[in-house]
């Protein structure tokens, strides 16, 4: 399927044309009884996420938007994403770095124009990139362990799009 082809990104988003009424594509996600998966709608936007018993910290979660132009034709446009908790702090973690890294890039700087030793400030930084890797080591490790939810994620929204011819 080209819907999904892509590998497995941070936030991977993927779009599909079917040959459908929006009412009809919505009444099915409305019908849903899945054990595995939490299903809330609100008008157009679909969020799927897993039951609280089966949500590790990696669990990914699955945002669907729903979109008709033009008669009998309707659109989803998905995101892959992580818990938007989680999400929000990890953003955060880089925020806070990228901004000490400045910081203590300005005090570098000021102490070497003033031709005081930066020694200090060099080290901070030199952890302040250290910290980067580990963060991105982390979100790839992150990443590699909701894989297997997210194949889980795609393959219930094939089974409930199944129905329909796509365009």
């Amino acid at each position: 399927m080209t819907d999904f082809a892509n590998e497995i990104v941070l936030r991977p988003r993927f779009q599909v044309a079917l040959k459908t009424d929006m009412d009809e594509l919505k009444a099915v996600f409305d019908q849903t009884e899945e054990e595995s998966f939490v299903v809330k709608r609100l008008d157009e936007h679909i969020y799927i996420k897993f039951r609280n018993s089966e949500i590790t910290f990696w669990s990914p979660q699955l945002h669907l938007e729903l979109t008709s132009f033009e008669e009998g034709v309707s659109k989803i446009h998905g995101v892959f994403g992580p818990n938007p908790t989680l999400w929000t702090f990890f953003m955060f973690l880089h925020f806070g770095v990228g901004t000490l890294f400045i910081i203590l890039g300005i005090f570098a700087y000021s102490n070497y124009s003033l031709g005081h030793d930066i020694t200090f400030w060099l080290v901070g930084i030199f952890f302040l990139v250290v910290i980067w890797f580990a963060l991105y080591a982390f979100g790839r490790m992150g990443r590699a362990k909701g894989k297997p939810q997210t194949e889980q994620l795609k393959t219930f929204i094939r089974t409930k799009i199944s129905g329909f011819q796509r365009e």
